[in-house]
């Protein structure tokens, strides 16, 4: 095993892991009026303003993540956000069929990508 395979991994680690927080991020912005209306009906106060502010974060932490920088800190505040946003998206508990097992999986994919941070945070510091 090539001395520098650790660092490839961990750098492909920090591309998949961070890239994916951009992604959603900027689908989020095409969603955007869609998900303010859905976190409005939740009872977010300031639903417009909340989700950008959710956008904002998940972009610029997502990228911090991919190019290593700051990346406890970016990290830290991807799991802020993953505690905040899950429950109020992937509420499966308000649902049934086909819609509560789609919720559980997107809750089960939020679980393991904050998972997928801490691994990161610990890592880092």
């Amino acid at each position: 095993m090539p001395a520098d395979f650790p660092s490839i991994l961990l750098f492909v680690g920090r591309l998949l892991l961070g890239g994916a927080f951009v992604f959603a991020g900027l689908r989020n912005i095409q969603n955007a009026a869609f998900l303010t209306g859905l976190m409005t009906a939740r009872g977010v106060p300031q639903a417009r303003l909340a989700l950008w502010a959710g956008i904002v974060l998940q972009v610029i932490a997502g990228v911090l993540v991919v190019i290593g920088t700051w990346t406890a800190i970016a990290a830290a505040v991807l799991v802020l956000f993953l505690i905040v946003a899950t429950p109020m998206f992937h509420n499966f508990w308000d649902h049934q069929g086909p819609d509560r097992a789609a919720r559980i999986n997107g809750f089960v994919g939020n679980v393991a990508l904050t998972g997928g941070v801490l691994t990161l945070i610990a890592q880092s510091v």
